[in-house]
């Protein structure tokens, strides 16, 4: 499941977070892959327990905390602290699949990761190349969205960043746990979600066939959900 969500930051939170990122140190964004990753990755990247990348964490977090769609899609059960990174001309970051499992330096703390994020900083004017490419079960999906939205998209794919050609890609980027582990059941749950709350705004909350409908969806959850 491949799901975009709008206006996670707005314009103010991206100028902001853009203008605290252009005086912060960057490194080799190697610092966080493994073994496949690092043999295709080329950019740069925010040190993760610097103190640009821990305030601006903090702040996603709180983003998604307050986005309705994000919860609706992901159904987080943790998120891993979000990352920042850098493409500039030339570079790239090759076809790979993402860890199944992600530790924090340092902590106790781990995900398995169920779903894959990058929120994009950079507006697709800023930049030529640098398109997420995924690869699903019907083809290829390339994606370059406006500043301040997010893509959600499964860990298990194979997934690629295009060379950048001009300009300068800025993004975030982590992983999410779901209540639901399964991609299949995690997708049903969010389509019926989405026709709840169609429906919910035309007939109203208290609608018999709304009612019924959000136990069903309750009933669905309480069978798959992981907590």
């Amino acid at each position: 499941m491949l799901i975009a969500i709008p206006d996670v930051l707005s314009a103010d939170e991206v100028a902001y977070f853009r203008a605290l990122m252009a005086d912060a140190e960057w490194v080799d964004g190697n610092v966080t892959s493994g073994a496949q990753s690092a043999m295709a990755k080329v950019n740069l990247q925010l040190p993760e327990d610097g103190p640009a990348a821990r305030e601006l964490s903090q702040r996603v977090l709180a983003a998604l905390g307050r986005s309705p769609a994000f919860i609706a899609a992901a159904l987080p059960a943790k998120v891993y602290p979000p990352l920042f990174n850098r493409y500039r001309t030339g570079e790239t970051f090759g076809t790979h699949v993402d860890n199944a499992v992600r530790a924090k330096p340092g902590t106790d703390f781990r995900i398995r990761t169920d779903l894959s994020a990058t929120l994009f900083l950079a507006g697709p004017d800023e930049y030529d190349g640098g398109e997420l490419t995924i690869e699903g079960q019907f083809g290829e999906q390339k994606v370059k969205l406006p500043a301040g939205h997010m893509v959600l998209y499964p860990s298990s794919s194979l997934h690629r960043v295009t060379p950048v050609t001009r300009g300068e890609r800025i993004a975030s980027f982590f992983w999410i746990q779901s209540m639901v582990r399964d991609d299949a059941a995690r997708r049903s749950l969010y389509e019926l979600d989405v026709s709840i709350q169609k429906l919910a705004t035309r007939l109203g909350l208290g609608d018999p066939e709304v009612v019924a409908l959000t136990g069903i969806y309750h009933n669905l959850l309480r069978r798959w959900a992981e907590v």
